[in-house]
């Protein structure tokens, strides 16, 4: 079982890693190459940027939507998220792993504010769930890998918990570390592939969604052409 950890936490996290950083890497850069030749083919070419800058700080800064739509969701999802971003990258056991596989590390939470941030994702992740499973609108929109994510993303924010906290035995606690590491470099793994690569693109989205109504210069031509209706009087 130590060999184990440490292979996960070395050789394989490392791996793990690397597939997650370059999976993203190509998912941005699918994303800025798309949208470059969007820009390349519109007719219009101005950006208005003002519009992609505010629209971009309300998606990072929802104070506004949480009222205005489904509320409590909307409350509960930016709980989730704070607790789902903050702990992986600050927690001090995370930031020293961070260390030893790229060198260097940062700034930690303090071990209270992570135990409550912990419980915050489970809890709130938790509730999540059940609010997405008990609405049909959200059941009817929603894929299998939405109702299994939120189960694959708290394994690790569980077994981390009870590793630090609960005074588990030696065995215990090596077969709960193991079962932590290998499901947070699983997520790793998959990340890139999934839906939930939507984390790196997110800062893109409205930018990307203001280059996708503008249309080609010949776009009024090649329409006119499909209905036959070229050169007829409008």
């Amino acid at each position: 079982m130590d060999a184990l950890l440490e292979f996960a936490r070395g050789p394989l996290f490392r791996f793990s890693l690397a597939i997650m950083l370059l999976g993203l890497a190509r998912v941005v850069l699918l994303d800025l190459s798309a949208a470059y030749m969007a820009y390349r083919r519109a007719g219009d070419k101005s950006i208005p940027w003002n519009w992609v800058i505010r629209r971009t700080l309300m998606w990072f800064f929802p104070v506004n939507r949480i009222f205005a739509s489904r509320p409590v969701y909307s409350l509960f999802s930016i709980i989730f998220h704070v607790g789902l971003l903050l702990v992986p990258i600050f927690l001090y056991a995370h930031v020293e792993l961070w260390r030893g596989a790229i060198g260097f590390g940062w700034w930690t939470l303090p071990k209270a504010v992570a135990d409550w941030l912990t419980l915050a994702a489970i809890v709130f992740g938790l509730l999540l769930l059940i609010l997405r499973i008990s609405s049909r609108a959200s059941r009817f929109l929603s894929r299998k890998q939405d109702f299994l994510w939120p189960l694959i993303l708290l394994v690790p924010f569980v077994t981390g918990y009870i590793c630090a906290n609960a005074g588990v035995g030696p065995a215990g606690y090596r077969f709960g570390m193991l079962l932590h590491i290998l499901s947070a470099e699983a997520i790793f793994i998959l990340l890139p592939f999934t839906k939930i690569a939507h984390c790196v693109l997110m800062p893109l989205s409205q930018l990307i969604s203001a280059l996708a109504w503008k249309f080609p210069a010949e776009t009024d031509d090649d329409v006119c052409t499909t209905l036959n209706k070229k050169g007829a009087p409008v």
